[in-house]
């Protein structure tokens, strides 16, 4: 089987697994991943929690069929008994072997849905807070390195912070809208198909960014106003959906962290890096020909400066300026909770001494 396990294991296999190796060998847990791209996060989230005792595997659910996805790895590693609560969910999971799936919208909805009962309650499932991995590679105070890593020009000529600030207050509202129609069961009135449409800032202009606020303001009014014409008797839902996914986390100013983490990822932050970078590339560009002293060296700078150029989405996917955002802080918190309790199921019990009465 070599480092390998076959899908039919479960964690108290591995556990026991575990128990038969040498007392000085580590003790392997198992964490399944929805994807490729999966891996590598979750690798920088477990890294830190491993030591002499203890090391993570990060892998896909199969091996075999080349299933992928998070019902691929809810489904297949947790079933449902008894009442739905946490101590009513067992399967493959457990000790030894553990989920690590996107938030989505599962944790937002906090049990409405079986799939989210399973994010927020079973103790093995661990999740992102952020809808998906993408929401932490786009965080906002991080993308300013993104660009240098791209252009290798520190000039700070795009506020991603402010602009990243503005949009979220803006679509602020309707995203209650949006967390609402999936908690009530109206999503087919108001999907996140819908939402994202509407989100969409379209064009962009590095020097005047408020034009496109000001157009994604407009749509969102636009959109608010049809629903509560829909929905005429949804006030005190809507402002109660509001104060829960407050009290989760979510804020006007953080709201970019939570919507489609591709929808960001493409169509909001890509596009901006696409323009803030090229103008970095010129600024660059213009300076090396402004300062060469001769044509063979300005074509010997050139071509060094454009063969040290990145890739902007790649280096994004692999942007780890996430550590001080609230959701991944989340997420270390989770995973050092599940580090404790096994310490103390670990632990041998303690020894107990007897109490002596006064004056003996």
């Amino acid at each position: 089987m070599g480092n390998r396990l076959k899908d039919s294991l479960n964690s108290s296999y591995i556990e026991a697994a575990n128990q038969l190796t040498s007392k000085k060998a580590r003790r392997r847990i198992v964490a399944y991943v929805e994807s490729y791209d999966d891996i590598y996060f979750w690798r920088t989230v477990l890294s830190r929690f491993e030591d002499q005792t203890r090391y993570f595997e990060v892998m896909l659910p199969s091996h075999k069929k080349l299933e992928r996805g998070k019902k691929s790895v809810l489904m297949n590693f947790i079933e449902e008994k008894g009442d739905k609560d946490a101590a009513g969910y067992s399967g493959r999971l457990g000790r030894d072997m553990i989920a690590c799936v996107d938030a989505d919208y599962d944790y937002l909805l906090q049990g409405v849905t079986p799939q989210s009962l399973k994010v927020v309650k079973c103790p093995y499932v661990f999740h992102t807070y952020a809808y998906a991995i993408e929401n932490l590679q786009c965080y906002a105070p991080s993308l300013h390195d993104t660009c240098v890593a791209v252009t290798l020009n520190d000039h700070r000529i795009f506020d991603f912070e402010d602009y990243l600030r503005q949009y979220s207050e803006t679509v602020f509202p309707l995203f209650v809208w949006s967390v609402w129609a999936y908690r009530a069961g109206k999503h087919n009135r108001f999907s996140l198909s819908d939402f994202n449409r509407v989100v969409d800032p379209g064009g962009f202009n590095v020097q005047e960014p408020q034009p496109s606020i000001d157009h994604l303001r407009r749509k969102v009014g636009t959109k608010i106003r049809q629903l509560q014409t829909e929905f005429p008797n949804n006030k005190e839902a809507y402002l109660r959906t509001k104060e829960d996914i407050k009290a989760l986390g979510v804020t006007p100013q953080t709201t970019y962290l939570y919507i489609q983490g591709h929808h960001l990822f493409d169509n909001v932050v890509i596009p901006i890096l696409n323009k803030v970078c090229n103008r970095l590339r010129q600024e660059r560009q213009d300076e090396i020909s402004r300062t060469a002293r001769h044509h063979t060296q300005r074509r010997n700078e050139m071509s060094c400066y454009e063969h040290s150029l990145q890739d902007i989405r790649q280096t994004l996917k692999k942007n780890a300026g996430y550590q001080n955002a609230e959701p991944f802080q989340h997420i270390l918190r989770d995973v050092r909770d599940y580090m404790d309790r096994d310490k103390e199921k670990a632990a041998p019990p303690a020894a107990t001494t007897a109490r002596r009465s006064p004056g003996t």
